[in-house]
């Protein structure tokens, strides 16, 4: 089944086993991103983390590009706008989403649309993928967490190089410097990307959201706090536990328990 914009611009499309798949569809702008199609994205990720049938969503681009960032002619509409709303801000609406977000990401992942991957949980790149900041050659300031979140991926030296010449960062350096978790060939991208989402869905889904949570929110503060969060969220979790589930755990552990784990643990 698939569902798309009005302009069919961002695809969305559900595939068997709690899969949603959605592409930024405007290749002949190497998918730049017009304010309609941010607003778009927002929503939809938004209606998806609510969708107890999706598990895990896939974000690629059709045609040369994954994201070429924002269209500059919409520029002034976009930055002194509405679009301040986080309702709508699609990089928002991907942090606040509980389910795993899987970047599959060809060709040009351009300033916005770096900013965007770098909202993915896990990322896998083509052979040919270029990340790019491109802020301070345009004098655009970034807001979307480019300046945050790269220097704490791959080290602010990198990090301040790679933004303040503009320099891309190729697949093999993205992959060496701990940026994307894989690179394959452009025919086996999405393959991969479906192979990881389906490891995930085999997954108890109520710890899969909760595992994704803790290590976002404590990756937010420094390593004392954030184990002390993780204690406080255990704490929480097996105090909600009852003897049956105790039970079954047991049971799974032991082989005797017949069904799929991720229906019963």
């Amino acid at each position: 089944m698939e569902k798309s914009s009005p302009e069919k611009l961002i695809l969305v499309t559900h595939e068997p086993g709690g899969v949603a798949c959605i592409t930024i569809n405007r290749p002949n702008s190497l998918n730049s991103l017009t304010k309609s199609m941010m607003t778009d994205l927002a929503r939809i990720f938004k209606s998806l983390d609510a969708d107890d049938s999706v598990r895990v969503i896939i974000l690629t681009g059709s045609g040369r590009s994954f994201c070429s960032g924002i269209d500059l002619t919409a520029a002034e509409d976009v930055f002194k706008g509405d679009f301040r709303d986080m309702e709508i801000d699609p990089v928002f609406q991907m942090e606040r989403c509980r389910k795993p977000i899987i970047g599959a990401v060809a060709g040009f992942a351009v300033t916005g649309g770096f900013e965007i991957s770098l909202a993915c949980d896990i990322l896998v790149a083509s052979k040919d993928a270029k990340f790019l900041d491109t802020h301070a050659r345009f004098g655009i300031f970034p807001s979307w967490g480019l300046s945050q979140k790269l220097s704490r991926i791959i080290g602010p030296n990198r990090a301040r190089e790679v933004s303040l010449t503009a320099t891309p960062i190729n697949a093999e350096q993205a992959e060496r410097w701990g940026l994307v978790n894989y690179v394959v060939d452009r025919s086996e991208l999405l393959n991969k990307a479906r192979q990881i989402a389906e490891a995930i869905i085999k997954n108890n889904q109520d710890l899969v959201l909760r595992y994704k949570a803790v290590i976002n929110d404590g990756f937010k503060h420094d390593l004392t706090r954030a184990l002390a969060l993780e204690k406080e969220r255990a704490h929480e979790y097996y105090d909600g536990m009852g003897k049956d589930y105790f039970k079954k755990m047991q049971e799974f552990i032991a082989g005797r328990n017949t069904s799929k784990p991720s229906s019963k643990l």
